[in-house]
């Protein structure tokens, strides 16, 4: 679905034509969607004219997948759209994530000074999270966008 569509360009803010354009839809049916959907509330300005982010336009995206492309009713979307959010939510609260980075002490007997780390491998030897490498791969693909511009 998304090969067909075109590129969403580096910008803070799109049109409803803009996003028409970009996700296949028209204008008309994204008005629609407003009212079906509230994690679209794009922002309104002068004259009530409607300016879309890039993260809207991903959802409208995601949307249209969902309707045309894979058959689903409207109600049906946005109980998949919904779900989709709370695994996002819920994966960002998962307790194991945030346990990565905790170092285990051992307490001894002895003074504070010689408390041990256990379970921290040497420098040379961490590897980086999945969200660190996630995060390094945003980095250089910002920079190569950069470089582009």
């Amino acid at each position: 679905m998304e090969k067909s569509l075109p590129l969403i360009p580096a910008k803070r803010y799109f049109t409803i034509g803009e996003v028409s354009d970009l996700c296949g839809v028209k204008p008309h049916v994204l008005r629609y969607w407003e009212q079906e959907f509230t994690q679209l509330r794009p922002i309104k300005r002068r004259g009530n004219r409607r300016y879309y982010q890039h993260h809207e336009v991903l959802m409208i995206r995601r949307i249209r997948d969902l309707l045309y492309d894979q058959g689903f009713t409207i109600s049906g979307a946005r109980n998949k759209i919904q779900e989709l959010m709370q695994a996002e939510r819920d994966k960002s609260h998962n307790p194991e994530v945030l346990l990565d980075s905790v170092e285990v002490i051992e307490f001894t007997d002895s003074p504070l000074e010689n408390f041990a780390v256990v379970g921290k491998p040497p420098v040379d030897q961490v590897q980086p999270t999945p969200w660190q490498k996630v995060r390094q791969e945003l980095g250089e693909i910002r920079q190569l966008l950069s470089d582009d511009f």
